[in-house]
């Protein structure tokens, strides 16, 4: 199978996909037409779109636009997570051309950054419906679905939209790129290091990265281990600050508190306490 780009399995008489993916989920970086609409119903692990990073777990909602690089990282064998997908145009000119239709279009474009929101009881029944209807229920269902997501209190998770498709090379290339900064994130990672990983010079995978992700690899690389400190603060209590510096990367405690404070705006004592 293709890493990039990702063609969603279905049949040609269906506008909207329903899929059901367990444990490890899909584990390669991938994009495709379709909005995806991702509601995690059991596991955690790490969500990589575009140009950051999230974690996930149990209640988390995630709608990501079309052609959005992204990969699924479960860290548990028992995850569970159930997914819809659709591109407007599978819908047909006639129905776009409805009133309901425009509702389609304007949530596909509305969304095409991607956004995260927490499965609310309103969320998770009409999840269930969708699971269980086919045909025209199915979609009355998935229209006030996407007319609850556009109402709800979400957070965007990607500032930037790839301008277009990614090939499959480029794709395999920023696999292996994502794949060893996340395992290796929690020690020293050299630029010679990560251009050898790429099988570039320095100087051109520096461009290279930028232009694909509109930030520098250290951005990305900082990034990623905050999100890794986040989640060690909310479920590590007895872990020391300077304990969770160390396990996320930071090679001082002042980098860490500096650039905790710089991406969260609060000190990485103060984000734990909220989780209190």
């Amino acid at each position: 199978m293709k890493v990039l780009p990702f063609k969603i399995p279905k049949p040609s008489n269906t506008a909207i996909i329903f899929q059901i993916d367990t444990g490890a989920f899909y584990e390669q970086l991938h994009q495709h037409q379709e909005l995806q609409i991702s509601h995690i119903l059991k596991g955690n692990g790490t969500l990589l779109i575009a140009d950051t990073i999230h974690h996930f777990q149990e209640g988390d909602v995630f709608v990501i636009g079309g052609q959005q690089p992204h990969v699924f990282r479960s860290e548990t064998t028992d995850a569970l997570m159930h997914t819809l997908f659709f591109n407007p145009q599978s819908f047909g000119d006639s129905f776009l051309n409805l009133e309901e239709g425009k509702g389609v279009q304007d949530f596909y474009a509305f969304a095409k950054a991607g956004f995260k929101t927490t499965a609310t009881q309103e969320l998770i029944a009409m999840f269930g419906a969708i699971a269980q209807h086919e045909g025209v229920s199915r979609l009355a269902y998935f229209l006030l679905l996407i007319q609850l997501l556009t109402k709800s209190t979400y957070t965007p998770i990607s500032s930037f939209v790839y301008p277009k498709n990614i090939s499959e090379a480029d794709g395999k290339k920023l696999h292996r790129i994502f794949e060893y900064s996340l395992q290796h994130f929690s020690t020293p990672i050299q630029l010679e290091d990560i251009a050898h990983i790429a099988a570039m010079s320095t100087n051109g995978f520096c461009k290279y990265f930028k232009k694909r992700t509109n930030k520098t690899y250290f951005q990305f690389l900082t990034e990623l281990r905050i999100a890794q400190a986040c989640q060690l603060l909310k479920e590590q209590p007895e872990l020391s600050i300077a304990a969770i510096a160390e396990l996320s990367g930071f090679q001082t405690l002042s980098h860490f508190n500096r650039k905790f404070k710089y991406h969260k705006k609060v000190s990485p004592s103060i984000y734990r306490v909220s989780f209190q």
